[in-house]
């Protein structure tokens, strides 16, 4: 008979997908990113997330709160093709996708690809570009492929886009679609350093000595460990209880007197794809409630609409979502 082992955690749980790599994975990214940026963890965590849950994500703060430092450091702690686009009211859609060109040796139109043919894209101020040109990228960011001149271009993988907004400075700049919002998996909200934070942040510039950030920073993950980390998020398990949960929360969206515009089902698939990749960075081959909770707000913040009253009120859609996901019942 097999003794039992008196110091063994009676919790302890084996999972049946081996997360050891992935999880020796998000902690160096950490620490790669914790050699410059300092706090906004939940920044760090929810981006990770994106990744590996194989979602764009929409970053928006106040200039200055490393929403751009922050991506491009991500990026370069990827081993993979990085293209940063700085969108401006003048900014044309080929100027993004790329455009055919006339070659003289030849006598045919070429297609010279645009910087959207990359790994990771940091679209900086996309709010700043008109409507023409934010609808060059609905394409793109849903299906991974750009139609151009009737010839389907396939994305190469990963392909993941990270944009920045300034909430504040609204002279210029155009607001996004419903569309367009809706293609990216979070909207992240970036707030202030705490007063140590910003101490800290001071210090780490005064000992540095130089403003080139990224080369402190090492590649951690190839294209190749980052679509294999895609497909284990992807067998992550979620019991049929928690899929309806996700569903509930979803559906009172589209319910609920405070909000004119409810979540799509794209929503539902997004709440469940990002919470099996925070499972799996916590080490579990599982989905919890609490998985579920953890990444609600930043899925749906930028998916529903106040009705106008509401928002006269003061109320904010992170506010109604708070308290749809505290009338809901947690599945046991």
């Amino acid at each position: 008979m097999e003794e039992s082992n008196p110091n063994q955690d009676p919790l302890a749980f084996n999972n049946r997908i081996d997360l050891k790599d992935l999880q020796n994975a998000v902690v160096e990214i950490k620490e790669q990113l914790g050699k410059i940026i300092i706090g906004q963890q939940e920044m760090i965590d929810l981006l990770i997330i994106s990744i590996l849950a194989n979602g764009h994500s929409l970053i928006e703060g106040v200039p200055g709160v490393a929403k751009t430092v922050t991506a491009k450091l991500l990026a370069k702690t990827m081993n993979v093709d990085f293209s940063r686009i700085q969108f401006t009211p003048d900014l044309m859609p080929s100027d993004i996708l790329g455009t055919s060109i006339f070659n003289v040796k030849t006598s045919d139109f070429e297609f010279k690809k645009g910087p959207v043919f990359s790994n990771i894209i940091l679209i900086d101020e996309i709010n700043r570009a008109p409507a023409k040109t934010q609808a060059a990228l609905f394409e793109v960011m849903a299906e991974r492929q750009i139609t151009i001149d009737g010839i389907k271009n396939e994305m190469q993988r990963p392909f993941l886009v990270f944009a920045t907004q300034n909430p504040i400075e609204q002279e210029g700049t155009y607001a996004l679609p419903e569309a367009q919002l809706d293609r990216f998996l979070f909207k992240i909200n970036v707030g202030y350093p705490s007063l140590e934070e910003e101490v800290s942040i001071l210090e780490g510039h005064h000992e540095r000595k130089d403003n080139a950030p990224t080369a402190h920073i090492k590649s951690v993950l190839s294209a190749a460990q980052i679509e294999e980390y895609q497909e284990i998020i992807r067998n992550i398990l979620i019991e049929n209880n928690l899929l309806k949960y996700i569903a509930t929360i979803v559906d009172n969206t589209r319910n609920n007197g405070n909000l004119y515009l409810g979540a799509s089902p794209r929503a539902s698939i997004a709440i469940m794809n990002a919470s099996k990749a925070y499972a799996a960075m916590n080490g579990r081959d599982f989905v919890t409630p609490d998985d579920i909770k953890k990444v609600t707000v930043p899925v749906l913040r930028h998916r529903v609409i106040l009705t106008p009253e509401r928002e006269m009120e003061g109320l904010t859609e992170e506010k109604i979502v708070l308290q749809i996901l505290e009338t809901i019942e947690i599945p046991r």
